[in-house]
Parts: C-alpha cells; sequence; structure tokens
C-alpha cells in the first residue's frame, strides 16, 4: 500500500534462512496474499534476493549440501509461482566463495539445473566481491540466457573497484542492478554520502544499453521516516540518471 502511495511499482523481495519454510513466499497462502496485494497495489514482485543462500551457502557445506541445494530448488518453485523471474545469489560476506572447491560445488549445481530454471523462467545473478575479470570468469561458461550478475554499486564502491572498467568487462551479463551506496572499505552510508560514483555507473549502464531493474537498496531511515527517504532517493537517483551531478 505504501509502495503504491510513493509510485513505487517494483519490489524486490529478500529471504531470510530463518522461518524459511514460514515465510509467505513458500506457503500456498501466502503466495495467494502476494499476488492479491501485488495486483491491488499496482506492485510487481521480479526478483528476490536469497540472504538464506548467503546465510547457509551450500557450496560451503559438507554435510547438508543436498538439503541446502533443494532448498534452493524448493525457492526457485516459489518464485516461479509467483512470476518472480530473477533470483539473485549473494557470493559475499558469509556467502563469499574461499576456494577453487567452493566454486567447483556452485558451477556444477548450476550447471546441473540449467534446464530446470529455464523451464521457470528463471534467471540467476550473482552478487559477488570478485574483480573484474573474474567476476566474467564466474560466469562466462554458463548459459548467459539462465545465469548472469547483480552489479551491486555500493559494493564496488566499497571495494575499490572503477565502475567503468566493471562494466566494460562484464556489463552484458549485468542482468539486476542494486543502486547502494558505502564508503571505501566501509559499511553502507546514505545514498550520495559514500564513495559511489552514480553518475559514472548510470552513464556506462546506458552505454551498454542495460534495460533491466534497478532496485533501491540504499541505507534505512535511522528515525523510522522510510516512505520519506525512499521518495528523497528515488528523486535523487532519476537526477543522477538524467546527467545531473548534485546530491543529496
Amino acid at each position: 500500500k505504501i509502495a503504491n502511495e510513493i509510485d513505487f511499482n517494483l519490489m524486490e523481495w529478500t529471504l531470510d534462512h530463518e522461518n524459511l519454510s514460514k515465510n509467505p513466499l513458500m506457503t500456498k497462502s501466502g503466495q495467494s496474499q502476494i499476488l492479491d496485494l501485488s495486483l491491488k497495489y499496482n506492485v510487481k514482485i521480479k526478483s528476490l534476493t536469497g540472504d538464506c543462500f548467503m546465510q547457509t551457502p551450500f557450496w560451503k557445506s559438507s554435510k547438508n549440501i543436498i538439503g541446502l541445494q533443494n532448498e534452493f530448488l524448493e525457492v526457485a518453485n516459489a518464485c516461479s509461482e509467483l512470476d518472480i523471474s530473477i533470483i539473485v545469489v549473494p557470493l559475499v560476506d558469509n556467502g563469499s566463495i574461499e576456494n577453487t572447491d567452493q566454486e567447483i560445488k556452485l558451477l556444477e549445481f548450476c550447471s546441473k539445473n540449467t534446464e530446470f530454471f529455464k523451464k521457470k523462467n528463471l534467471q540467476i545473478a550473482f552478487e559477488t566481491d570478485f574483480e573484474p575479470e573474474r567476476v566474467l570468469g564466474l560466469v562466462k561458461n554458463l548459459d548467459h540466457k539462465v545465469f548472469g550478475v547483480n552489479y551491486d554499486i555500493g559494493n564496488s564502491a566499497s571495494l575499490g573497484f572503477n565502475p567503468k572498467y566493471e562494466i566494460k568487462i562484464y556489463g552484458q551479463r549485468i542482468i539486476n542492478v542494486h543502486i547502494k551506496d558505502r564508503k571505501f572499505n566501509g559499511s553502507t552510508v546514505p545514498l550520495g554520502l559514500g564513495s559511489a560514483n552514480f553518475q559514472s555507473v548510470f552513464r556506462n549502464l546506458n552505454y551498454i544499453n542495460y534495460k533491466g531493474n534497478f532496485i533501491l537498496q540504499a541505507a534505512r531511515s535511522k528515525s523510522n521516516e522510510h516512505k520519506q527517504i525512499l521518495e528523497k532517493y528515488k528523486s535523487q537517483v532519476l537526477l543522477w540518471m538524467n546527467g545531473d551531478k548534485n546530491v543529496i
């Protein structure tokens, strides 16, 4: 309802591992309610951030790898029921890939289930802490119709990456964008107060003709004025997209 009031028509679902089976996304009654509310308030849910995969990554598991992989496929099934078409898999923080064995486990699972994801009309977008060439290396041998990259503006800024170079290297595999700001080697801050070069990001995404979604994953209001700060963020982002150099 609030999203409708402030003219937001797109939302990304975030799914935690705690109480996973009770999340509305994972139950028939919850799915029905989500669809009803989406229609009532004209808010589409086209993507999901799988924090659950980051919290319990199967590629790092030695005992419950099959169970966690099956959970992944159950989440994928649920997304398909709701016409969610992109699943963001965070390979950062607890989900960060630390060695070749973990990467092989992930890639083997992806290759094995490529046709399943195709059948469900799903794309998998990896969000990584890799250098640009390694990002490309991760996805280059996976089906480009199914597997791509989630570009998180703030995370890249925090790591000190150059957006022009990143987008040049793997831009054609970007299928979802998180709008966030972070200090270099630091945490999330309000948009415009960190190290992100938004003008460069939007200019270079436009150069490669990026047509995917933009999702605000920005710092929350410290005074619980989330509605107001979302409106403020949206206005500023639209200015940046149009080349305005002013900040909030």
